[in-house]
């Protein structure tokens, strides 16, 4: 069982301070923790998504749905939750056996680092092989089971990726366009040269980020598009393709933040928390401030927070 919520900022402060003693050692992308309790897996996202896993999975949400309500009046629908995750039960059991072509991205989230989309096709006799790998969204998953995972992933399935550099994502923009804008470029691309290759499908699966009307007026003037898309949200739970590009767009990100921190000669952070902020001010005391046009995202906030270190 899965239940899934987003809680305010007060209540993820009581739920860190409850499960101190009870966190894994390994955190989950984009985690704040993640905890285990009895037989419940409790995951805070720095989004403020929390995440329930397990047989008492249930009454756990409802723990802490009671307090969110007594602490803010915030009223939070476990029954609308409960109900989203048998319709996406129902979605895995119709889009996981069948052969599809699906995309996802990482590093949309990170000041440091390149935005790393892929795009594979996973016909549906290579399903199961990739459900037996234990292929999942790459934010539920750790990265050392990622790291282990995408070599053979890499082998064995079709794949297109596009790695934009931070020097690019600052040009775009400077030209005016926002991070949904960019992520449509970027998935179109790579559906469309992985398409082109020939590979039978019965869908094309995005992860909604944004309404399609809206992903196709960010891609209008693309001269090769891709146009029979099925948008879904949390498509990486349902679909084995998107799961899979999840997994390899991750890898990826991570060999390249690794030969980052070679370059650099330091260890450059995920994400765009306090840590990323520390890291910013020592990377402009050694190489200068214009250095960050080419390895940040220089539009996050981290870029006026980093000035009190």
């Amino acid at each position: 069982m899965t239940i899934v919520f987003r809680v305010s900022d007060v209540l993820k402060q009581k739920m860190a301070e409850y499960y101190k003693d009870k966190r894994r050692a390994k955190t989950p992308p984009y985690a704040v923790f993640q905890a285990e309790d009895g037989d419940t897996i409790i995951t805070v996202y720095e989004s403020g998504k929390a995440m329930f896993q397990g047989i008492s999975a249930d009454i756990d949400a409802r723990v802490w749905a009671e307090a969110e309500k007594k602490l803010t009046g915030q009223r939070i629908n476990i029954m609308e939750a409960e109900q989203n995750r048998e319709k996406q039960k129902a979605q895995r059991e119709t889009l996981y056996k069948i052969s599809t072509i699906g995309s996802d991205e990482v590093g949309v989230g990170d000041f440091f680092g390149p935005i790393v989309v892929t795009a594979c096709y996973v016909s549906k006799e290579m399903t199961d092989f990739v459900d037996k790998l234990g292929v999942r969204d790459s934010k539920i998953i750790t990265d050392e089971k990622i790291c282990a995972m995408a070599p053979v992933l890499l082998k064995k399935i079709p794949y297109v990726t596009y790695i934009l550099t931070d020097k690019e994502y600052n040009d775009y923009q400077k030209k005016g366009y926002n991070m949904n804008k960019i992520k449509a470029i970027l998935h179109n691309k790579v559906l469309y040269e992985l398409k082109s290759k020939g590979y039978s499908y019965e869908k094309i699966i995005i992860d909604q980020f944004v309404y399609p009307r809206k992903y196709f007026e960010h891609i209008k003037d693309e001269k090769k598009k891709v146009e029979d898309i099925t948008f879904l949200t949390k498509a990486e739970g349902v679909c084995a393709s998107v799961a899979t590009a999840s997994c390899i767009s991750r890898y990826l990100f991570l060999q390249e933040m690794d030969r980052l921190s070679k370059e650099l000669g330091m260890d450059i952070p995920k994400g765009a928390g306090e840590n990323v902020d520390k890291v910013i001010a020592l990377v402009v005391k050694k190489y200068g401030e214009e250095k960050l046009e080419e390895i940040a995202k220089c539009n996050f906030r981290n870029m006026e927070k980093y000035k009190v270190y």
